[in-house]
């Protein structure tokens, strides 16, 4: 090969490795972030599994999370921060609620609306809800804390009383009316007694109010509340007791057979 031949091959040389060489610094390699994940390219709060890998193969992540454990990915303002962080405005609290319980220990709570939702990994919103305790105390309180003596229907059959001359005034007589309670607890000395043995968890049971066992106020005492469970003690049964919450009552009714009665 001659010299003007060696010249080309050197010149080519030259010319490819310079090419290299400027090739390097102006194309741009592809980089690896959030641009290259798959939709959603970012994840709003917390998300360990919108991640992607550097051009170093290392773990970075997209989440707006990223910005406080600062392991975002290199991209990941261009990316996902599109406009300005909008950090969550929340309004005034709304009033307490009223207590759980009626009679006794309880809870109440208040909440308040979000205003501007957090966007672009702005501050989050802070506690919608709040709950404290309360103790409640109604004027129902009183009727709550009276228990409940009752009897097997059988004691209220056609009764009448061997000792009254002919010449007595009979007593006037009250309407009747019938409570149906759900039973919540019963004691086991229940069980000594084949009345009282019905009285078993979630059995709703009729008890009735008759005229000899009302007071002054023309109900019987212990008779419930709505909602609210109160107690109540079997009269011939002892160690028999436990509670049960009110649901319905007739006025001027009578309860079937194998109900209760208030004492």
């Amino acid at each position: 090969m001659g010299a003007h031949g060696w010249s080309s091959a050197r010149l080519t040389f030259v010319f490819c490795g310079y090419l290299a060489f400027f090739s390097g610094h102006f194309v741009r390699q592809a980089e690896a972030g959030c641009r290259e994940r798959e939709s959603p390219n970012c994840c709003t709060g917390r998300n360990n599994e919108c991640f992607e890998y550097t051009k170093r193969k290392t773990v970075c992540y997209c989440d707006t999370y990223c910005q406080k454990t600062r392991d975002c990915c290199e991209d990941y303002r261009d990316v996902c921060l599109i406009s300005a962080a909008i950090d969550c405005v929340v309004g005034s609290w709304g009033p307490w609620s009223s207590c759980t319980s009626p009679c006794g220990v309880g809870s109440t709570e208040r909440s308040r609306q979000v205003s501007v939702p957090p966007r672009n990994g702005g501050t989050p919103c802070p506690d919608l809800k709040q709950r404290r305790g309360c103790f409640g105390n109604n004027s129902n309180c009183s009727t709550a804390k009276e228990v409940a003596k009752i009897l097997p229907d059988s004691f209220k059959r056609n009764f009448k009383d061997p000792w009254r001359r002919p010449h007595m005034m009979m007593k006037k007589e009250k309407d009747s009316y019938c409570v149906h309670l759900r039973v919540k607890q019963a004691s086991a000395a229940c069980k000594l007694r084949l009345w009282s043995a019905q009285l078993v968890r979630e059995r709703l049971v009729c008890a009735e109010c008759q005229s000899d066992a009302m007071s002054k106020s023309d109900r019987c005492g212990g008779d419930g509340l709505q909602s609210t469970r109160t107690f109540w003690a079997a009269a011939s049964v002892p160690g028999c007791h436990g509670s049960w919450i009110r649901e319905s009552s007739s006025e001027r009714c009578r309860c079937p057979h194998y109900s209760v009665l208030f004492v």
